[in-house]
């Protein structure tokens, strides 16, 4: 997902429009799909940059590891 222009603007023209207008129901989810792919934009560029760095991905939501899994049973 890249971050574009248009959808940080169209993210903050929602947030205003909230604080000073309110949303409608329509507009709220649109509010809501936006931040989401803002946010997938951000954790893919951390994840790319990790990459770039030498660092590799050693664990998942999959693992079975003493060290991960308490933390995805919770």
């Amino acid at each position: 997902m890249v971050i574009t222009v248009e959808l940080v603007a169209r993210i903050n023209y929602l947030a205003r429009k909230e604080r000073y207008e309110g949303l409608t129901d329509e507009e709220k989810n649109e509010q809501q799909k936006v931040r989401r792919q803002y946010l997938d934009g951000i954790r893919q560029q951390i994840v790319d940059a990790m990459e770039g760095a030498g660092y590799t991905k050693k664990h998942d939501t999959q693992c079975e590891c003493p060290d991960c899994k308490p933390r995805y049973d919770s």
